[in-house]
C-alpha cells in the first residue's frame, strides 16, 4: 500500500512537472520571439538612422563641394569684367567642361532661362529658385534635359549678361543625377540596403532597385501589401505628415510579400529633397533570429538533461523505498547543485560585460568596509589600478581616434635610441608575459644606427599594441618573438630602413578579418575572441600612426597557428656620430637555444672586436668549455641564456663550475626580469646579468667593465634607490584633490613642495623667492588667472640666473601635440595625469640630479 501510494505520487509528480515545463517553455518561447522581433526592429532602426545621416553628411559634403567649383567659375570668370558675346561664352564653357558638368545656363529672377552650354534644361519647382537667392544665394535644384534624363541643378548669385541687355541673378550649372546617385553609394547589386531621393510631393529624384514608377506615393500604393492593420493609404499618409513636418519616419512594409524596413529623412535643411532607404527584414532578422534559436535551443537541451537526471533519481528512489529521506535528501542536493551551476553561469556572464567602471566602484566599497583588514584593502587597490589602466587606455584609444579622425594627431619627431625605446617596452611587457608564462625572446641583428629620429612615444604605442594582442591571443605556454634589424634606406644616405617583426603562436585570424582589422572597432566575431577584453581601436590606431610616420605594416595571419606583423620605417639618421665601441680581442661564447639570437649576438660581439663563438645546447657548451680549457685557451667569458630546454642556463652554469671551476666569468642573459631569478643567481655567484635585447651597445656596456680589471656587480641591474632630500619643488595646481596627490607621492621622496594655485603665483613665488633656492617647477597647463604656458614664458623671461631651471609640464592634456607645445614655450618634459609614479621619478631624477 505504501509502495503504490509512493509509486502513485512519484509518478502524478514528474507528470505535472513535464507538464509545466512545457508550458514554462513554450510560453517562455513565444516571449523570447516577441523580443526578438522588437530588438530586430530597434536594432534595424538606428543602423538605418546612422546610415542615413553619413548619407546626408555625405550629400552636404558633395553638394559644397560642386557649389565651391560653381564660385571657382565665378571668380575666374568675374561677372563684372565680361561683356556679352562669344568671349565670356567660350571663358565660361571651357571652366564648365574642364569641371565634367554637362550644363550651364544664366537664369534671371522673371524665371528667363538662358541655355549657354548643353541641352536645354527644364527646372522643376522654378520658383523655388528665387527663395534660395534670397536665403544664402545657393542653388539645389532638379532639371530635366529633353531626353528626359534627370540634372541635378546647382548655382550661385552671378549678375552676368544676358540677351537684349539684362543682367542673370544666378550662374546654373548642370550635371547628371546618376553622378550624385553614384557619388552616395545609394545603391548595388549587392548591397543588401538602397536608397532612392524623392521630393516633397513624392515626384523621384533617384530612383533605385526595381523601382520604376516617377512618384513613389504611387509605387506605394500600387505594390504595398496590408501589414500589422496599416494599409497603403494609412502609410502613404503618415510618410506626407512627417515630410510636411521636416520628422524623420521609420516603419515596416510588405511589398509582394517580402516586408522591408523603411526609414525617411530630410537629406539638409536648405534642400525640399527627402532620402528613403530600404531595407530588407531579413538582413538582420536572420542573424538575431539564428542567436535566439540557440539560446532556446540550449535551454530546452537543459531542461531535458535535468527532467532525465530527476527520472533517474525518480526511479532510484521508487526502488529504494527504504531509503527514502536519504534519496529524498540526495535530490536536495542535487537541486541545490543545478542552482548553484545557474548563479555561477550568470555571475560569470554579469562579470564579462561589466565595465572598469564597475570595477572600480565595487573594490572601493568593499575596502571601505575592510579598513582593518590590510590585505584585503590591498587586493582590493591593486584591482582599482588594474581597471583604472584599462579605462584609462579605453580613454585614450577614444582620444587617439578622435584625433585621428579629425586630422589632428601630430608627431613629436625628437632624437631617441631604439635600445632605450625597446628596453622600455620589455620592462613594460614583462608583467604580462610572466602572469601567462609565456615564452618571450627579442632578436636584434644588423642595426646600422641605434640612434634615430623619430617619435618615441607613438613608436612604443605601436609596439605595445602588437604585443598586449600577442600576448593576450597566446595561450598559456605560448612564444611571442620580437624582431629589430635594419638595411639601408631608399631615401637616401640620411635615412635608415628599420624593420619590427612581432611573431606568436597564437590563435590567429581568419581571412576575413585580416581585411578589416585595420578598421574602428572591428574584432574577431569568435567566441574566443569576444571573452577577452578590448575596444576594437588599437590596431586602428597603430595603423594610422604607422602611416602618419610614412611606413608601412603587413599582417599574416592563419588561425590556430598564429599572427606575423611587420612594421617598415625609414628613420633619419641621428646627427650626433655614435661613440666608437671596442673591446679587447676576448674569446667569447654565447650559448643560447634559439639559432637566429646567437647568430646576432655573435655579429654584434665581434663588431665590437672580439672573437664569439655559439651552441644552441649547454652540454655541448660545457664540452667546447672543457676542451678550451684543456688546451688552457680559456673562454674570457660565457654568455647563457636562462631558459633553455633540456638544460635551462643555471644548470648550465653549475656543471661549468663543476668541470672548470669558477674562474670563468658567466653572464646570464634573458629577456624576463632580473628580479624573476635574483635569489637563484646569487646562490650561483654569477659574474653578471645582461638584459636582452643584445644591442651592441648594450653588450659593451656590460662587458667594458673588464678593459679596466673592474669587477661586475649584479645589483648594477636593480634600480637605484631615489633620494630628493633638500630638493626644493614649486608645484602649480589649482586643484586640491590634485595637490594632495602629488605632495603625497613626491614628498615621499624626499622632496620639498610649495604649492601655487594658479601660473600668475608661481610666476610671483619664483620672482620673490632667492636665485637657486626652486630646484624645479612641475607646472599644470589649465589654471585660472595664468594658464601654464603663459607662467612659464614669463618664468624664462624674468632677469634671472636660474630662470632656465627645469620646469616639467604635470597635466592632463595627454596629446602629443600637447607635449610638443609644452616644449616649443619652454619646458623641458612633459608628465601627462593621471602620473605614472615610475615615469614621473625617472624624470625628477634625470633633471634634478645634473
Amino acid at each position: 500500500m505504501e509502495d503504490r501510494r509512493i509509486k502513485r505520487f512519484l509518478r502524478n509528480s514528474f507528470i505535472a512537472m513535464i507538464i509545466m515545463c512545457i508550458v514554462t517553455f513554450t510560453w517562455l518561447t513565444l516571449y523570447m520571439s516577441k523580443k526578438t522581433e522588437e530588438s530586430v526592429v530597434e536594432v534595424t532602426e538606428i543602423y538605418m538612422s546612422e546610415m542615413s545621416i553619413q548619407l546626408r553628411q555625405k550629400f552636404s559634403s558633395i553638394i559644397s563641394l560642386r557649389l565651391g567649383q560653381v564660385e571657382e567659375i565665378i571668380k575666374r570668370t568675374p561677372p563684372e569684367t565680361v561683356t556679352y558675346g562669344s568671349e565670356m561664352f567660350e571663358a565660361l564653357t571651357t571652366s564648365v567642361e574642364v569641371r565634367g558638368f554637362s550644363y550651364l545656363g544664366l537664369y534671371s529672377k522673371d524665371n528667363e532661362l538662358e541655355n549657354l552650354y548643353g541641352d536645354d534644361v527644364e527646372i522643376k519647382h522654378q520658383e523655388d529658385l528665387e527663395n534660395a537667392l534670397k536665403q544664402d544665394g545657393s542653388i539645389v535644384a532638379q532639371g530635366k534635359n529633353k531626353d528626359g534624363d534627370k540634372i541635378l541643378i546647382l548655382g550661385k548669385r552671378a549678375a552676368y549678361p544676358m540677351k537684349a541687355g539684362k543682367k542673370s541673378d544666378a550662374l546654373l550649372i548642370g550635371i547628371s543625377m546618376e553622378y550624385l546617385n553614384e557619388a552616395l553609394y545609394l545603391y548595388s547589386d549587392n548591397a543588401m540596403v538602397y536608397s532612392h531621393i524623392i521630393d516633397e510631393d513624392g515626384s523621384f529624384i533617384i530612383r533605385n532597385a526595381d523601382a520604376y514608377r516617377d512618384s513613389y506615393f504611387e509605387r506605394i500604393k500600387a505594390e504595398f501589401d496590408e501589414i500589422h492593420g496599416k494599409d497603403a493609404e494609412r502609410y502613404t499618409n503618415e510618410l506626407k505628415e512627417a515630410i510636411r513636418k521636416g520628422e524623420d519616419y521609420s516603419t515596416l512594409i510588405s511589398v509582394r510579400g517580402e516586408q522591408r524596413h523603411i526609414y525617411c529623412a530630410q537629406l539638409s535643411e536648405n534642400s525640399k529633397w527627402y532620402l528613403i532607404t530600404v531595407m530588407p527584414n531579413g538582413v538582420l532578422e536572420h542573424s538575431i533570429t539564428k542567436l535566439d534559436l540557440l539560446r532556446v535551443g540550449t535551454i530546452i537541451g537543459s531542461s531535458v538533461v535535468l527532467l532525465l537526471a530527476m527520472s533517474v533519481i525518480f526511479i532510484l528512489y521508487y526502488r529504494l523505498s527504504r531509503q527514502q529521506m536519504k534519496e529524498v535528501d540526495k535530490a536536495k542536493q542535487e537541486a541545490v547543485r543545478a542552482n548553484m551551476a545557474k548563479s555561477e553561469f550568470l555571475s560569470s556572464m554579469s562579470h564579462d560585460i561589466r565595465t572598469p567602471m564597475n570595477a572600480i566602484i565595487g573594490m572601493t566599497e568593499i575596502a571601505l568596509k575592510n579598513k582593518q583588514d590590510t590585505m584585503r584593502v590591498e587586493d582590493c587597490l591593486n584591482k582599482v589600478k588594474l581597471s583604472s589602466k584599462h579605462l584609462l587606455g579605453l580613454i585614450n584609444d577614444v582620444l587617439d581616434m578622435s584625433k585621428i579622425e579629425s586630422g589632428k594627431m601630430s608627431l613629436n619627431i625628437a632624437q631617441m635610441s631604439l635600445r632605450e625605446v625597446m628596453d622600455d617596452i620589455v620592462n613594460i611587457i614583462q608583467p604580462q608575459i610572466k602572469n601567462r608564462n609565456q615564452h618571450f625572446d627579442i632578436f636584434i641583428h644588423k642595426i646600422i644606427t641605434e640612434d634615430v629620429f623619430c617619435d618615441s612615444v607613438r613608436l612604443s604605442q605601436v609596439l605595445l599594441n602588437l604585443l598586449s594582442n600577442a600576448v593576450k591571443f597566446t595561450p598559456d605556454q605560448g612564444r611571442i618573438d620580437v624582431h629589430l634589424f635594419q638595411e639601408p634606406s631608399p631615401k637616401g644616405e640620411e635615412y635608415v630602413r628599420t624593420h619590427f617583426r612581432i611573431e606568436d603562436t597564437g590563435i590567429g585570424m581568419s581571412e576575413e578579418f585580416q581585411k578589416k582589422i585595420f578598421e574602428n572597432f572591428e574584432r574577431e566575431n569568435t567566441e574566443q575572441v569576444q571573452n577577452i577584453v578590448g575596444t576594437g581601436l588599437g590596431m586602428a590606431i597603430t595603423k594610422c600612426i604607422v602611416d602618419l610616420m610614412e611606413g608601412s605594416i603587413e599582417l599574416h595571419s592563419q588561425q590556430g597557428k598564429g599572427s606575423k606583423f611587420h612594421i617598415t620605417l625609414d628613420l633619419k639618421r641621428a646627427e650626433l656620430q655614435e661613440k666608437e665601441m671596442k673591446l679587447p680581442e676576448w674569446n667569447i661564447l654565447v650559448v643560447d637555444d634559439n639559432q637566429e639570437l646567437c647568430i646576432s649576438a655573435v655579429s654584434n660581439l665581434e663588431e665590437l672586436g672580439t672573437h664569439a663563438e655559439w651552441t644552441l645546447d649547454g652540454k655541448k657548451a660545457i664540452e667546447m668549455i672543457e676542451e678550451r680549457h684543456n688546451r688552457q685557451e680559456d673562454y674570457h667569458f660565457v654568455l647563457i641564456d636562462w631558459k633553455m630546454p633540456n638544460m635551462d642556463g643555471m644548470q648550465t652554469i653549475k656543471e661549468i663550475y663543476d668541470s672548470v671551476g669558477r674562474e670563468i666569468p658567466v653572464f646570464l642573459i634573458s629577456a624576463y626580469d632580473w628580479s624573476d631569478i635574483e635569489d637563484e643567481a646569487q646562490v650561483s655567484e654569477i659574474e653578471g646579468f645582461i638584459s636582452k635585447p643584445l644591442f651592441r651597445s648594450t653588450l659593451y656596456s656590460r662587458l667594458k667593465q673588464y678593459v679596466d680589471g673592474e669587477v661586475s656587480d649584479l645589483s648594477s641591474k636593480e634600480d637605484k634607490k631615489i633620494d630628493f632630500n633638500g630638493k626644493h619643488i614649486l608645484l602649480a595646481e589649482d586643484i586640491d584633490l590634485n595637490w594632495e596627490i602629488a605632495n603625497e607621492i613626491l614628498s615621499s621622496a624626499g622632496l620639498a613642495l610649495e604649492r601655487a594655485v594658479n601660473g600668475l603665483e608661481c610666476v610671483e613665488k619664483f620672482e620673490m623667492s632667492e636665485a637657486g633656492f626652486y630646484d624645479a617647477i612641475l607646472m599644470d597647463i589649465r589654471m585660472p588667472v595664468m594658464n601654464g604656458y603663459d607662467a612659464t614664458k614669463a618664468i624664462r623671461a624674468l632677469e634671472r640666473p636660474d630662470r632656465d631651471l627645469p620646469i616639467i609640464a604635470m597635466t592632463a592634456d595627454a596629446f602629443s601635440d600637447d607635449a610638443q607645445h609644452c616644449m616649443e614655450v619652454g619646458m623641458n618634459a612633459h608628465l601627462p595625469k593621471p602620473l605614472d609614479i615610475k615615469e614621473c621619478m625617472r624624470v625628477l631624477q634625470k633633471f634634478l640630479e645634473r
